[in-house]
C-alpha cells in the first residue's frame, strides 16, 4: 500500500490507519501486569553474551516472582518430599581450586538432604515418571551451603525465563486439571534444547526405584575461588554407593497399586535397620581458558561436560530420619543463594534466575525469617541488621540497627568478597551462539543397552503419540531424529509419523 499525504487528505489518512489497526485487532500483544509490551519473552538480559543476567530485566524477575507465589502451602514445584539427615566428610584436599572450609580434609559436616518429584502434587504417588529433586544443605562452619540439584545431570532449559513457562506445559491443564502431553510437547516443540533432558526423562532413569539407588547432580556449572582468588568453574555430582536401579512403567504400575509411598518407606525402613544410604561426591574442574576449546557452552544447563574427568572429593552418609515431617522436611528451605566463602554462581543464565527465585519462593511460602526455623538454621553465629517480620526469632539487643557504625560495627571479610571478572559486549536478550541442542542427546541415546534403547522409545511413544497436533508432533520427531537418525527412524515408526516430514524439518 503506497499511500502518501498528497494523494489523501489527513482525515483520510487516519481512516487507513484505523483499518489497519482494525486487521490487526485480533493478534493479542504478550504485556506485563502492568500492561507493558514486552520485548522479548524467550531470552534474560545480561551483560554481553557470556555477562551475568541484569537485574533490571523487568519481565524475567516480574515472571519468577508470580511463579513463585501462585500457590500456598504447597510448594509449586518439588511438593513432595522426602527429608533425611546425615554427615558429609571431605576426602581431598582441593585448598588449590577453593577456600571453602566444608572441603578440608577430613572435616566432617552435618547435612540435611530433601529428596522429591518436581512436577507432581503433594499427595502424588512416587511412581510417577518425573525428575526427582536432590537438595542437599551443608551446615559448615562458614554458614550453610545448598546444592539444590536433580537426580539428572542436565535440564530442559537454558534460560530462567522460559521456567514459569516450562512448568505451567507440564503441570495439570488450568481447564481440565489433567496433566496433557499435547500442551508440554506443544511448548517444547519450540525449544529445541530440552531434546536431551526428554532422553533421560523418557529413559528408565524416569523413574528411579527408590531414593537411595539413584545420582543427584548440581546441573549447574558453579565457580570455586582459592584464597588467591583465582577461579576454576565446577560440576557436582553424587554418585550413589547403593548402584542405580530404575522402574519400568510397568514394574511402576504394579508397585503403584499396593504403596504410593514406596520410595519413602524404602529409605525410612533401611536407615531403620542400620543400612545407611552414602554418595561419594565427585567434580567436573574446567578453566574459563579451557571453554573456547568446547563445542558447546559449558555454562549451558542442558548439557554435561563430557569427556571431562571426574574427582572424588568426599563422601555423603544419610542416618537419621527427622522426628517430625512437618518441622523438617516441609520447612526445610533450599536455595542456590545460599553460598559459602570460595562457592559462587556462575554465568549460567538458568542458575542466576534461581538464585532470585529459589529465596523469593521460600520468603513467600515461609517468611522473610524462614532461616531461622530450626531445620534451616545455621550452626554458626549469624550477625546482621536484617529486623522484624513475622516468625521473628533473632535476639537483636543493640540500639544499633544499621552498618557501618562506630558504636556498634560489623565489619566485612575481603576473604568473602565476589570474584572480580572482566566484562565485555553490549547489553543484550540473545539466545545463546554455542546452542548445539541434539549432539548430546544422540550420545546418551547410543551410550544404552539395546533394551534401554526400546524402553525408551515405548515410554516416549505412549505419551508423544497422545498429540493430536501433527505440525508439534512431528517438530519433536525432527528433534529425535537430529540427535540420532536411530532414535529418530524408531520412535517416528512408533508413533506413526512421517519420515519424509520429519526429514525436511530436519534440514
Amino acid at each position: 500500500m503506497n499511500i502518501t499525504k498528497k494523494k489523501l487528505g489527513f482525515a483520510s489518512v487516519a481512516l487507513v490507519l484505523i483499518l489497519m489497526g482494525t486487521a490487526n485487532a485480533d493478534v493479542k500483544q504478550l504485556t506485563r501486569d502492568n500492561g507493558a509490551p514486552v520485548g522479548d519473552n524467550q531470552n534474560s538480559y545480561t551483560a554481553g553474551e557470556h555477562g551475568s543476567v541484569l537485574l533490571q530485566d523487568v519481565q524475567l524477575i516480574q515472571k519468577l516472582q508470580r511463579f513463585a507465589r501462585e500457590r500456598i502451602p504447597e510448594r509449586v514445584v518439588h511438593a513432595r518430599g522426602t527429608g533425611v539427615h546425615g554427615e558429609f566428610v571431605a576426602s581431598k584436599d582441593i585448598s588449590d581450586l577453593t577456600k571453602a572450609t566444608v572441603f578440608t580434609k577430613g572435616e566432617v559436616t552435618p547435612v540435611f538432604v530433601r529428596f522429591s518429584t518436581v512436577i507432581h502434587s503433594k499427595g502424588s504417588p512416587e511412581t510417577l515418571r518425573d525428575p526427582r529433586g536432590f537438595a542437599t544443605k551443608f551446615y559448615t562452619d562458614e554458614g550453610n551451603w545448598d546444592l539444590v540439584g536433580n537426580n539428572l545431570p542436565v535440564f530442559f532449559i537454558r534460560d530462567a525465563i522460559k521456567f514459569p513457562d516450562m512448568v505451567h506445559s507440564l503441570k495439570p491443564s488450568p481447564v481440565t486439571n489433567r496433566q496433557d502431553p499435547n500442551r508440554f510437547f506443544d511448548f517444547f516443540s519450540h525449544v529445541p534444547e530440552s531434546t536431551h533432558m526428554l532422553t533421560w526423562l523418557f529413559s528408565d532413569f524416569g523413574i528411579p526405584a527408590n531414593l537411595r539407588q539413584t545420582d543427584g547432580w548440581g546441573v549447574h556449572a558453579y565457580k570455586f575461588i582459592d584464597a588467591q582468588g583465582d577461579v576454576s568453574y565446577v560440576k557436582f555430582h553424587w554418585k550413589t554407593k547403593q548402584g542405580i536401579k530404575n522402574l519400568t512403567p510397568k514394574q511402576a504400575s504394579k508397585i503403584q497399586a499396593k504403596d504410593f509411598s514406596h520410595a519413602t518407606n524404602d529409605m525410612y525402613e533401611n536407615i531403620a535397620a542400620g543400612n545407611y544410604p552414602k554418595w561419594d561426591l565427585l567434580i567436573k574442574v574446567l578453566k574459563p581458558s579451557e571453554f573456547a576449546n568446547l563445542v558447546y557452552n559449558p555454562l549451558d544447563a542442558t548439557k554435561m561436560w563430557l569427556d571431562i574427568k571426574e574427582t572424588k572429593v568426599g563422601t555423603m552418609t544419610l542416618n537419621r530420619m527427622p522426628t517430625n515431617f512437618f518441622q523438617d522436611t516441609e520447612q526445610s528451605a533450599f536455595s542456590p543463594a545460599n553460598l559459602v566463602p570460595g562457592i559462587e554462581p556462575s554465568e549460567d543464565r538458568l542458575l542466576q534466575g534461581r538464585v532470585f527465585s529459589y529465596s523469593d519462593t521460600q520468603m513467600y511460602r515461609l517468611g522473610a525469617n524462614h532461616q531461622q526455623l530450626p531445620i534451616n538454621r545455621t550452626h554458626v553465629a549469624v550477625n546482621n541488621w536484617n529486623q522484624d517480620g513475622a516468625g521473628n526469632q533473632g535476639k537483636q539487643t543493640s540500639d544499633v540497627n544499621y552498618q557501618p557504625s562506630r558504636k556498634d560495627n560489623l565489619v566485612e571479610s575481603d576473604q568473602a568478597r565476589y570474584d572480580s571478572k572482566p566484562v565485555s559486549g553490549v547489553s543484550q536478550q540473545k539466545k545463546i551462539s554455542k546452542q548445539n541442542d541434539f549432539a548430546q542427546a544422540g550420545v546418551l541415546y547410543r551410550s544404552f543397552s539395546k533394551k534401554d534403547k526400546q524402553n525408551l522409545i515405548n515410554n516416549l511413544a505412549g505419551d508423544l503419540g497422545q498429540v493430536t497436533d501433527n505440525e508439534t508432533k512431528h517438530i519433536i520427531l525432527s528433534y529425535f531424529y537430529r540427535a540420532d537418525k536411530d532414535f529418530g527412524t524408531r520412535i517416528i515408526k512408533a508413533v506413526n509419523g512421517n519420515l519424509d516430514k520429519v526429514k525436511s524439518l530436519s534440514m
